[in-house]
């Protein structure tokens, strides 16, 4: 059993590169729809982002599940730092969830798209209105929290400091 040990820690890794090229997609979007103003170039560069979401969550699966692995294989739940980068991934995605989705789903809707409201399509917002939503710092602070995030994480993970 110890001797799948690597193997167990070398998914947990790919898995974490995969997720980061998946979720990377989606972060570049969030900084490129800012200097569009056409609806159409904005509405397929949030259609490439949603379409990055299927190997996004399929990655932080195969990372998850890996990583419980990892650490039962490796006996590391009797070590706080595994707990606190559980922690840390929890929190990061319910703050992601909470800062991030609001924000893309009233972009959707400024541009006429229902996005993942049930119901009739919204009325689309003037020009305006749209470049005054898309001039938002949002994306600032969603890269804030992805990123100390995983800073976080790695330093727990690489250095478990406790």
């Amino acid at each position: 059993m110890q001797t799948l040990y690597p193997w167990i820690v070398l998914v947990h890794v790919l898995a974490a590169f995969a997720f980061a090229l998946a979720h990377g997609g989606s972060a570049l979007v969030a900084f490129r729809i800012r200097r569009e103003r056409e609806p159409e170039r904005i509405a397929a560069l949030l259609d490439l982002s949603n379409w990055s979401l299927g190997m996004t969550y399929a990655s932080v699966l195969v990372l998850v599940v890996a990583g419980v692995a990892a650490g039962i294989m490796g006996r590391w739940f009797g070590q706080a730092w595994i707990w606190a980068a559980i922690g840390v991934l929890v929190a990061v995605s319910v703050a992601m969830l909470a800062y991030a989705a609001p924000y893309y789903q009233r972009v959707r809707q400024a541009l006429g798209q229902a996005g993942r409201a049930r119901g009739p399509m919204p009325e689309p917002a003037s020009a305006v209105e749209l470049a005054a939503l898309l001039d938002s710092r949002r994306p600032e602070g969603i890269a804030a929290i992805g990123g100390v995030g995983l800073a976080l994480i790695l330093w727990l993970m690489v250095l478990k400091p406790f």
